[in-house]
């Protein structure tokens, strides 16, 4: 399908084309392996000298299907799936670092994120810089050095909900002739295509909005084919890998040398697939996130605008909101809407709050976002507690913080449920 349909149609049917008397809707090849007639044509597949399917970790039908449409929905020229978020966050950065090199990061980041970083990326020898969302570019490039890789940020920072400031990020990875990767999960890719904006490598937790039913955990690398990997700070792109006798993946993959990369060499040897039928999901997902994203962003704005007249919550934080700070950027970086997260603080202490989390009845306490139904949590008692006092102030999480993700039930039920809970504080 044309990348010039317009998103909501890509949504529905992009990524798959089937001919006269195949399936209308993209099947599940629940299938490990692939049988084939000549063992030249198996040899070509190994040595990447042909496409095509030889083992379901490295690809599959559904799986390719599904990474084809998310490749056409964000703007990429190819996507490389994943069983989580997470691994796609991992996949991402190790597909360009090793031992003894760096990263600067957004201190706006998702929790487990931020752990990935600061105790898992430090034990594979990969320091990291966390850097303040409103830092300079003065202030960003001075925490680069010789062996920096790559600059992370995510769209809309989870919880804090700051706008990344795009301009800002990207002309900073251009001066280090470094890729701009962005999380742009809380986003979609309905809302924002970082790729429009200065990024070269966009990730999704597609667990998220992309599923949308808290159905299918899973993940995905998006490669924009803008960046150039022969600049001279990249080798593994740029001299022969001893792994495919001697291939040079900007030679041999021209704009697509990243993904291609970490399809045949990271998803194949750490192994963190998705599974057909996760993919199979979570595309069907994907046909109606254009909808769900629209009502998910009208929801959260309904009820932030209700949160700033009661006068039991202290704050409301929500970038659609003409009070917040992030509104101009949200204008300026996001496709009509906020997405379904908003914050809030109670003028009341932790037991106070805690009292309104029981007294939820529509609004579920659960671990997840994106939804179709509404949750809450708690961010600094869970899952942004094993970080610091001063990793939780980096990352905008107050005690006070109550996160809800808004989900597409009736406005109405959601804004009764949360105004009889508030009786309980």
């Amino acid at each position: 399908m044309s990348n010039n349909f317009k998103k909501g149609t890509i949504c529905v049917q992009g990524g798959y084309s089937p001919k006269a008397g195949e399936p209308r809707v993209l099947p599940i090849y629940q299938s490990v392996t692939y049988k084939f007639d000549d063992p030249s044509n198996l040899e070509d597949l190994f040595s990447l000298q042909a496409v095509g399917h030889l083992y379901s970790r490295i690809s599959n039908p559904t799986v390719a299907g599904f990474e084809e449409r998310f490749a056409q929905l964000q703007g990429g020229i190819g996507a490389v799936a994943t069983s989580s978020g997470q691994a796609a966050i991992l996949y991402s950065i190790i597909n360009i670092c090793k031992s003894g090199d760096h990263i600067i990061a957004s201190s706006s980041l998702y929790g487990g994120t931020v752990n990935l970083f600061k105790v898992h990326l430090k034990n594979l020898g990969i320091e990291v810089s966390f850097v303040s969302p409103e830092a300079s570019k003065e202030e960003i490039l001075s925490t680069a050095k010789e062996n920096t890789k790559a600059i992370y940020g995510e769209t809309i920072g989870n919880p804090e909900l700051n706008i990344l400031d795009f301009e800002k990020f990207a002309e900073t990875a251009k001066i280090l002739k470094v890729p701009f990767i962005v999380d742009n999960t809380v986003a979609s890719p309905y809302l924002c295509n970082p790729f429009e904006h200065g990024a070269n490598i966009v990730i999704h937790s597609t667990t998220k909005y992309a599923d949308g039913h808290a159905q299918s955990i899973g993940g995905i690398v998006v490669d924009g084919g803008n960046f150039d990997w022969s600049n001279g700070k990249f080798e593994d792109f740029t001299t022969p890998d001893p792994s495919y006798h001697g291939l040079v993946y900007t030679e041999a993959f021209k704009e697509a040398a990243y993904i291609t990369k970490l399809r045949v060499t990271i998803a194949r040897d750490f192994g963190a697939c998705l599974s057909p039928f996760n993919a199979y999901i979570t595309n069907l997902g994907l046909e109606t996130l254009h909808l769900r994203i629209e009502r998910h962003s009208q929801n959260a704005l309904s009820l932030a605008k209700w949160l700033e007249k009661h006068p039991k919550v202290k704050w409301v934080n929500y970038p659609y909101l003409e009070t917040s700070k992030e509104y101009e950027k949200a204008k300026k970086y996001l496709n009509g809407g906020g997405s379904g997260l908003l914050t809030f603080g109670l003028d009341t202490d932790i037991e106070g709050t805690k009292r309104f989390q029981r007294a939820l009845k529509l609004i579920s306490l659960a671990v997840t976002l994106g939804d179709t139904r509404s949750c809450i949590l708690h961010p600094a008692t869970t899952t942004h507690s094993q970080l610091s006092e001063k990793e939780l102030e980096g990352a905008g999480v107050t005690t006070d913080l109550l996160r809800i993700s808004i989900g597409i039930e009736d406005i109405e039920d959601i804004i009764k449920d949360v105004e009889q809970a508030l009786e309980a504080v």
